[in-house]
């Protein structure tokens, strides 16, 4: 199977949103956001995407946040800060309200 490996630390988070997530004991990687776009290409690509997205106004902070890797069972994976791989668990219970 496939599996998603994302690097915590290449997840562009903005200060007051990291700020906010840290004072209420969220996981960013849980709440709710709006504008954000994933995009899946091949690795010789990559590169090449990024300078396209950041072309774009709304691309300006386009990063490669992590890999698709075969693995079984097929999972989403966090590479914490220190190199440590822990699952990205689907959210129980109900979602964050959405805050407009």
């Amino acid at each position: 199977g496939l599996s998603v490996v994302l690097d915590e630390p290449s997840v562009p988070l903005a200060e007051p949103v990291r700020g906010a997530c840290e004072l209420l004991g969220l996981d960013p990687l849980y709440v709710a956001n709006e504008g954000k776009l994933v995009v899946i290409v091949a690795p010789q690509d990559a590169e090449r995407a990024l300078v396209c997205l950041r072309q774009h106004a709304c691309g300006r902070e386009a990063a490669i946040i992590g890999e698709i890797a075969s693995m079984t069972p097929p999972q989403v994976l966090v590479r914490a800060p220190l190199g440590a791989l822990r699952v990205l668990d689907e959210p129980t219970g109900a979602p964050l309200p959405r805050i407009c």
